[in-house]
């Protein structure tokens, strides 16, 4: 069924622009590296090939006039969402950009950043791909030629979204969700914490840190308090 085979395809979309999402998050960090690049890479290619496919299949639908109104309701809700879901891949592929410009590999004077992000992103990569492990290119001049290659992709992907536009006109406050809030939030949620879970957040000893500076500065104050009672009670006694 079209509409089946529409869902399935933005599925796939949202699913693999997620994953693309975190690995963005690691650039220009401690667990940035050569394989990373590669792996945003391949990542972002294969949504630009669903993005294509997307398009393709929901333009070719909503151009038909013979489709029922309950139908065209439906495919120009999925028409919005990969909308939104083209408009976040962008701003990913920008930030992607900016941080490759900004934390070059082959430069050793640029120390990355200490994020708190820990663990590899491997498996989230190979997630968005479908297969069992990444396979990665030797010898690459990530930091040229790939960044060359993304900031085309990001044109191509900017002339998509305005060619969606002029082709199929619709507006994003005429369509009316299907669920409710909370269920998409936590639809949402979920899935979104299935791939973080591949990331870990190292907050564990910071949490420990933070605690021992408090108590130390409650210390620090206590001492304080009572030398400032003790010198006003002197005061006091030899006036």
């Amino acid at each position: 069924m079209v509409k089946d085979e529409c869902k399935t395809l933005l599925d796939a979309l949202n699913k693999v622009s997620a994953c693309y999402r975190h690995l963005v998050i690691c650039a220009g960090g401690t667990s940035d590296s050569q394989n990373l690049r590669e792996e945003l890479k391949k990542t972002r290619q294969k949504a630009q090939a669903l993005a294509i496919a997307n398009k393709n299949k929901l333009t070719t639908i909503l151009k038909d006039k013979t489709i029922s109104k309950d139908d065209r309701a439906e495919f120009e809700r999925l028409w919005v969402v990969f909308s939104t879901c083209m408009e976040i891949l962008e701003i990913d592929m920008r930030r992607a950009l900016e941080l490759g410009q900004e934390f070059p590999l082959n430069v050793p004077t640029k120390h990355l950043i200490q994020t708190g992000m820990g663990g590899g992103t491997s498996a989230v990569a190979a997630r968005a791909m479908c297969v069992q492990n990444m396979k990665y290119e030797e010898g690459n001049n990530i930091d040229t030629l790939d960044l060359n290659d993304l900031e085309q992709e990001i044109n191509e992907v900017g002339e998509m979204i305005y060619e969606m536009e002029m082709k199929v006109n619709v507006p994003q406050w005429t369509v009316e969700a299907k669920q409710d809030l909370s269920s998409e939030l936590k639809s949402t949620a979920s899935a979104g914490t299935s791939s973080v879970r591949m990331i870990s957040v190292n907050g564990g000893g910071n949490k420990k840190l933070c605690d021992t500076n408090k108590i130390f500065a409650g210390a620090m104050f206590s001492a304080v308090l009572i030398i400032a009672i003790v010198l006003a009670v002197c005061v006091v006694k030899f006036a």
